[in-house]
């Protein structure tokens, strides 16, 4: 017994055995299930969320290191990013992030809207800027994915890629 996305279908497979009943309710379950993992592992769908969501990267990963929470003015997701996955202006506090990542595992959005946040502990590429991005678990792994993402396209990475 599994359920799993296939486009726009959650498709549930149920043994033949089981009464009309039984599959009603395991069907609305499993359904259940499918949409509350995918909301898990999906991007922030909005500006608010994706503000919400740098709050808790900062308090977790920053704030016990530079004792101050980074607070950026404004957050949001843009579509005139289409050779950086994000961006930050230190002087102002606005971070901004391309609508491309928001297909992507949210682990791999943590990691772009941590790097961003840094920049307003650190703005500059310095080892400090490095070894506060380097406290999410996930930076190795998300790095190697926007890699494969973009040798998969036919460009490679840039150090200004993410910036």
């Amino acid at each position: 017994m599994t359920a799993y996305r296939e486009r726009d279908t959650i498709v549930v497979l149920i043994p033949q055995r089981m009464s009309k009943a039984d599959e009603q309710t395991f069907v609305r379950d499993m359904v259940k299930k499918v949409l509350a993992r995918e909301a898990r592992t999906s991007a922030p769908s909005g500006d608010e969320a994706l503000a919400s969501r740098a709050r808790e990267l900062a308090a977790t990963y920053l704030t016990p290191i530079v004792n101050q929470m980074p607070e950026p003015t404004a957050v949001s997701w843009v579509t005139n990013q289409q050779q950086r996955w994000g961006s930050c202006t230190p002087s102002t506090g606005l971070i901004r992030l391309s609508h491309r990542l928001q297909p992507m595992p949210a682990w791999v959005v943590d990691y772009v809207l941590l790097h961003e946040l840094a920049h307003l502990v650190e703005p500059t590429h310095s080892a400090r800027f490095w070894s506060l991005v380097s406290r999410y678990p996930a930076a190795e792994k998300a790095k190697g994915y926007l890699e494969g993402y973009l040798a998969g396209q036919g460009r490679q990475a840039e150090s200004s890629d993410v910036d």
